[in-house]
Formats: structure tokens, C-alpha cells, sequence
């Protein structure tokens, strides 16, 4: 039990701080556009991700830097698409639907395929499950129970994340608040890219 407890309060330590999921998990609680949806696929992705990096593979991963580097620009380029979609919305700022399958809203399939990217994309998010939770891992008595700790730490935050957003999307009915919320996401979205960006070129030098 140990090993299990160890795992979900590292698991909830790293997947806590704010970052390109869990701002999309918020958003789309928020705006009531498939939360738990968006919720369970970046879970599902965090599951194999750190599954993988509990097996070690991971570490056969990192002696090819050319994948990490085509990865890290796939992610920038991503996460500048979506900025720019937040930063749209927040243009137009109008209060979305707030009702699961409301005319307008963005299909299930696409909620998933962006929750993929945010999983898989993001550097960040392969560091932390292959690297550091596979890292880990390797001291634990029994792995297996130290990836089911991990994993329930991934499910528990993003399904939570999802339902407090979706309560608190009854008390957001102004127009100004969403084009808040929307340029934040934008912000936030182009600030990581660039963030990595920069960590790219340092790599280079």
C-alpha cells in the first residue's frame, strides 16, 4: 500500500500544477462541451503514458533526441493553434451553450483528438510520466502497484477538475467573463509554446 500511496501523491504533485490539460479539461467543464469526456481521454492518455514509463520505455526513447525534437515543435504548433481558437472565442465574446450536445459545440471525436494532442504533444507531460513517474518507479517494491497509485491520481484529478468545472459554469452567464476566461486559455496556451520554443533553442546552442 506503500508504494500505492506514494505514487498518487507524486502522481497529483506533478499533474497539479497548471498546464496545457488541465487548462483544456477546465475550459471545456466550463463550457459544458463534453467535460467529462475531455476528462477521461486526457486520464486514458495519462494511463498508457505512464504505463510506458513505468515499463522503461521511456529511457529507450530518450537516446533518439531527434524524436524529442520533432515532438517539441509538433507541441508548439499545436498549442498555437488552440491559442489562437481560444483567442477567437474570446473576440467574439458571447456566452457558449452551456448544455451537453448543444447545437454549436465541438464533436466528441474532436474533443478527443485535442485531448490526445495535449497529452502527447506536450513535452512537459511525456517528462513527467515517462521520465520522472518511470524514474520512481524503479525504487518501488512492487511497480505494479506504484502504476495503479499513479494512474488513480491521473483519473481522480481530471475527472475532479471536470465536475467542479462543470458546477461552476452555472454561475458564469456574462459574455465578459468568457472572453476572460478565453483569452486566458489563449495567454496561456502561446506562453507554454513559447516556453518551449526557447527551451528548444538553448538545447541547439
Amino acid at each position: 500500500m506503500s508504494d500505492f500511496l506514494a505514487a498518487l501523491v507524486l502522481g497529483l504533485g506533478l499533474i497539479m500544477a497548471i498546464g496545457p490539460q488541465n487548462a483544456f479539461v477546465i475550459r471545456q467543464g466550463l463550457r459544458r462541451e463534453h467535460g467529462l469526456l475531455a476528462a477521461a481521454s486526457c486520464a486514458l492518455s495519462d494511463t498508457a503514458l505512464i504505463s510506458l514509463g513505468v515499463l522503461g520505455v521511456g529511457r529507450l526513447l530518450a537516446g533518439w533526441p531527434q524524436l524529442v525534437t520533432l515532438g517539441t515543435l509538433a507541441g508548439i504548433a499545436f498549442l498555437l493553434w488552440y491559442g489562437a481558437q481560444a483567442f477567437q472565442s474570446a473576440r467574439q465574446a458571447q456566452v457558449p451553450h452551456l448544455a451537453e450536445g448543444a447545437q454549436g459545440q465541438s464533436q466528441p471525436g474532436t474533443i478527443v483528438i485535442r485531448a490526445l494532442g495535449f497529452s502527447f504533444l506536450n513535452p512537459h507531460a511525456l517528462l513527467d510520466t515517462f521520465v520522472l513517474m518511470g524514474g520512481a518507479s524503479a525504487s518501488a517494491a512492487q511497480p505494479l502497484t506504484f502504476l495503479a497509485g499513479a494512474v488513480s491520481a491521473s483519473w481522480l484529478w481530471f475527472l475532479g477538475l471536470a465536475g467542479a468545472s462543470r458546477v461552476l459554469a452555472g454561475q458564469m452567464r456574462s459574455a465578459r467573463t468568457w472572453q476572460v476566461v478565453d483569452l486566458l486559455v489563449a495567454l496561456m496556451m502561446w506562453g507554454i509554446a513559447l516556453r518551449l520554443a526557447l527551451e528548444l533553442l538553448l538545447r541547439a546552442e
